[in-house]
C-alpha cells in the first residue's frame, strides 16, 4: 500500500512555489506504485516578475524527458497563463501547432520543452495539479468494467474520460468534465491513469495518496492470491538454479537481440516476476497488450514469453527456444510495423525489450545497463496492473495501432532525442583483468569515458572495488562492476564470466592486463620463480582469453581481446628469462588467437608497454629493487634511467597505454588483428623486426 512521504519539515524549507513543485514531483516519482519512471507530470501556478518586473501569472510544468524522481528546478518549464488560457476556447489543435505555440508561451528561453500534458495542467481552474500513474488506478482503468467499478469506490466524486491520446483534445475532455461535476475530486483516464488536484502543493499530494489508497483497498480485497494470473503453472526453481541458468543463456540471448545495434541485459528474478512467469493464464495475458501507453517505448506492446518448463538440466533446450521465440518476435514485430506504419518511420529494433521465462524470471535489454532497468521497472508496473485488473475484472489494453501509434508518436521520440549521442564503445562491456592497478584502473576509466560498462577483475577486490565505486558515482549506477579473480584458477576465471554474463548479458573487450614480475640472473631462476611468471602471465592470459572467446563466439556478434604485453615480449631483458619469455608467450598467443578468432569477428591485439611505474603494484614490489641493481643503479633514479633511454626522452604512464588499448578495441582497428603495438617512447634495442 502506497503511503504518504510528505516531510514537513522539508515541504516548509521550499521558499518559492517551484521548490515546493520540486519537492512534491521527487516524492512522487519516488514510488514507482505512484509513477511510471519518466511518466506523469506535475504542475503549480503562482505569480513571479518578468524580466520587465511586472507580476505575471505562471505555470510551472514538468518538462519534456526528465523524471520525477530525480527533477530539479531546471527540469521544469515556466509559462504565461494569460497567453495559454484563450486557447480553451479553441474546438482543436494538432499536436506539432500546440508546441510551438507553448513555445511562445515561456518565460525563460532557455527552460526545457514543456510536457505533452501541459494544456492538461493549465485549462484545470486549480493551482496545483498531479498527472500520475498509479498501479491501483491503471488497473481500474485497464478493466473492461472499471467505470462501473469506479462507481463504487468513488460515487460521483469522478470525471470519467475515455482513452484518448495526450494533447489538446483530451486536455479539453478533462477540464470540461471537471468543470461540469462540482463534486469531482478525481480524473480518471481510461487505459492512462490519474489527475488530482489541491489549493497547496502538499494538499494536492496528499488527495493523490488518498484516491490511490481507495482504489488499493478495493482492489485488495477482491485479489485472490491462490488463483492469481489463473492459479500455479509452473514453480520457480531455487535462487542458485535462477541464475546459473541465467548466466548461461544470456550471451545468446544479448546475440540474438542485437541487431544493427548491442543491447546490455539485465536479470530480474523478485518475486513479483517469478509469480506471474509461472501462471497459467500469463502466457495469453501478457500478449494482451501494454498496461500504460507510458510504457511502449521501452517494453513495446508485448513482451516474449518462452513456452518452456522449468528444469536445470534442459539448458540447451532452453536456448533453443529462446533463439527459435527472438526469431519469431522479430518477424511478428516487423509485421506489426509494415501494418501501421506512416511515411518517414523508421522501425526500431524488432527484438524485444522484455523476455519472460517461466521458473527462472525475466531478462531485459537496453542501450545501457540502465535503459534495460527501465524497462524491467515498467514491466514490473505491467504485472502490478494485470495483477489488479484481473482481480477485477478483465486486463484491456489499446488496439494494435494505436499502441503503434504512441511507440512511433513524434511528441514520444522527441523525449529519446533528449539522450546523450551514443558514444565509441556505448553498449559494449569490457571486461579487464589487474582492474584495481595503474593500467587497469585507467583503461577502465577510459572506457567508460566513452559509453562502456567496465567489469574490474582483481585478485585484489578491495582495489577493483574502489576503483568501481568511483566510476559510478561519477557515470552511474552499475557502470562498473567489480569481481574477485585469480587468473590461474580455471574455475574462478569461468565464475567471473558467469557474475558478467549475468551482470551485464555478455562481454565485448577483454583487457588481459593482470600481472607480475620478478627478476633474478638466468642461472639463479627457480622453477618456482620461472612457473610463477609462466602461471600468471602465460596461462591466466589463456584462460582469461579462452572463456572469453566462447562467449564472444556464443554472441555472434564479434568482439576484441588486448593483451597487455611489454617491452621484453619482443626485447630480451637482462635478469629477466622468466617474465621476458612469458610475455613472449603473451605476444605470440595472441597471434595465435587472432587467427582462429578472425571468422568469428574477434580480433586479438598486443600493446607493449615499458617502465610504466605510477600506480602499479608492481613497481611498487621488489621488481623496482631487482631492475635498479640490473642496472647499478639507486631503485628512487629508475624513473629518470627510463626517460633518458628512450628517444623520445619521455616516461610512459598508464594512461599512454590506456590510449593503446581503447584504440585497438575502437572501430577505428576495425580491421587491425594479431598486430603489436609499442609504446615504450622508443627503445631502439626493442623496435620490431
Amino acid at each position: 500500500m502506497v503511503q504518504s512521504l510528505w516531510d514537513q519539515s522539508k515541504g516548509n524549507q521550499a521558499e518559492r512555489t517551484l521548490d515546493e513543485l520540486v519537492y512534491r514531483s521527487n516524492i512522487i516519482g519516488a514510488d514507482r506504485r505512484v509513477c511510471n519512471w519518466g511518466g506523469g507530470n506535475t504542475s503549480s501556478k503562482t505569480v513571479v516578475k518578468d524580466f520587465r518586473g511586472r507580476d505575471v501569472e505562471v505555470m510551472y510544468v514538468k518538462g519534456s524527458g526528465s523524471d520525477l524522481a530525480s527533477m530539479k528546478a531546471s527540469n521544469f518549464t515556466g509559462l504565461r497563463m494569460e497567453d495559454i488560457r484563450p486557447l480553451f476556447e479553441r474546438e482543436s489543435m494538432p499536436d506539432e501547432e500546440m508546441v510551438a505555440y507553448l513555445a511562445q508561451c515561456m518565460i525563460d528561453a532557455k527552460d526545457p520543452r514543456a510536457s505533452i500534458e501541459t494544456l492538461l495542467h493549465a485549462f484545470l481552474p486549480f493551482k496545483h495539479v498531479d498527472h500520475t500513474h498509479p498501479d491501483a488506478i491503471i488497473s481500474l482503468c485497464c478493466a473492461d468494467n472499471g467505470k462501473e467499478l469506479a462507481k463504487e469506490i468513488f460515487g460521483d466524486r469522478f470525471v470519467w474520460v475515455p482513452y484518448v491520446r495526450p494533447g489538446f483534445t483530451l486536455s479539453k475532455m478533462i477540464a470540461e468534465g471537471v468543470l461540469n461535476n462540482p463534486k469531482a475530486e478525481l480524473v480518471l483516464m481510461e487505459k492512462h491513469g490519474l489527475v488530482t488536484w489541491g489549493d497547496t502543493s502538499e494538499a494536492c499530494y496528499a488527495q493523490t495518496i488518498k484516491i490511490i489508497s481507495e482504489a488499493e483497498r478495493f482492489i485488495e480485497d477482491r485479489v485472490n492470491e491462490e488463483s492469481l494470473f489463473g492459479g500455479v503453472k509452473h514453480q520457480a526453481l531455487s535462487s542458485e538454479q535462477r541464475r546459473s541458468i541465467a548466466s548461461a543463456v544470456m550471451p545468446a540471448i544479448r546475440g540474438a537481440v542485437s541487431d544493427s545495434k548491442k543491447m546490455i541485459l539485465s536479470f530480474d528474478d523478485q518475486d513479483d516476476v517469478l509469480a506471474f512467469v509461472g501462471g497459467k493464464d500469463s502466457p495469453e495475458l501478457s500478449q494482451v497488450g501494454a498496461a500504460c501507453p507510458d510504457h511502449l517505448v521501452h517494453t513495446k506492446m508485448v513482451p516474449l514469453f518462452i513456452d518452456w518448463t522449468p528444469n536445470a538440466d534442459d539448458i540447451e533446450g532452453l536456448k533453443v527456444k529462446l533463439q527459435e521465440g527472438i526469431a519469431a518476435y522479430k518477424k511478428q514485430y516487423a509485421s506489426y510495423f509494415e501494418r501501421n506504419h506512416h511515411d518517414g518511420d523508421v522501425m526500431f529494433e524488432a527484438a524485444p525489450r522484455v523476455i519472460l521465462i517461466p521458473g527462472i524470471g525475466m531478462i531485459n535489454s537496453g542501450k545501457s545497463w540502465a535503459m534495460s532497468q527501465v524497462s524491467g521497472a515498467l514491466y514490473h508496473r505491467a504485472i502490478a496492473v494485470m495483477r489488479g485488473a484481473t482481480a477485477l475484472g478483465q486486463f484491456v489494453s489499446l488496439t494494435e495501432n494505436e499502441s503503434y501509434n504512441v511507440e512511433y508518436w513524434p511528441l514520444e521520440l522527441y523525449k529519446l532525442s533528449l539522450a546523450p549521442a551514443e558514444a565509441e564503445f556505448s553498449r559494449k562491456v569490457a571486461f579487464i583483468t589487474g582492474g584495481a592497478g595503474g593500467i587497469g584502473s585507467e583503461t577502465a576509466r577510459r572506457f567508460v569515458e566513452e559509453g562502456a560498462h567496465v567489469v574490474l577483475a582483481d585478485l585484489n577486490l578491495e582495489g577493483a572495488q574502489k576503483v568501481a565505486a568511483e566510476i559510478n558515482t561519477k557515470y552511474g549506477e552499475n557502470r562498473a562492476f567489480a569481481v574477485k579473480m585469480d587468473v590461474t584458477d580455471e574455475e574462478a576465471v569461468r565464475q567471473a564470466y558467469k557474475d558478467t554474463s549475468l551482470m551485464y548479458g555478455g562481454v565485448d573487450i577483454i583487457v588481459n592486463n593482470a600481472g607480475l614480475a620478478t627478476s633474478s640472473p638466468f642461472e639463479e631462476t627457480s622453477l618456482k620463480e620461472w612457473n610463477l611468471n609462466m602461471n600468471v602471465l602465460g596461462t591466466g592470459y589463456f584462460l582469461v582469453a579462452r572463456e572469453a572467446f566462447k562467449i564472444m563466439k556464443e554472441q555472434s556478434v564479434g568482439g576484441s581481446m588486448v593483451f597487455v604485453g611489454s617491452k621484453n615480449s619482443v626485447y630480451a631483458g637482462k635478469n629477466a628469462s622468466a617474465y621476458s619469455s612469458a610475455k613472449a608467450l603473451e605476444a605470440h598467443l595472441a597471434r595465435c588467437i587472432a587467427a582462429e578468432g578472425g571468422q568469428y569477428g574477434i580480433r586479438v591485439n598486443t600493446v607493449l608497454p615499458d617502465a610504466i611505474l605510477q600506480g602499479s603494484a608492481i613497481w611498487n614490489s621488489n621488481w623496482r629493487n631487482e631492475r635498479a641493481a640490473a642496472y647499478g643503479i639507486e631503485p628512487d633514479q629508475l624513473e629518470d634511467y627510463y626517460r633518458k633511454r628512450t628517444t623520445l626522452l619521455v616516461n610512459i604512464y598508464p594512461r599512454d597505454i590506456a590510449e593503446g588499448i581503447a584504440f585497438f578495441a575502437s572501430s577505428k582497428a576495425e580491421k587491425t588483428t594479431g598486430c603489436m603495438l609499442t609504446i615504450d617512447g622508443g627503445v631502439p634495442a626493442a623496435f620490431t623486426r
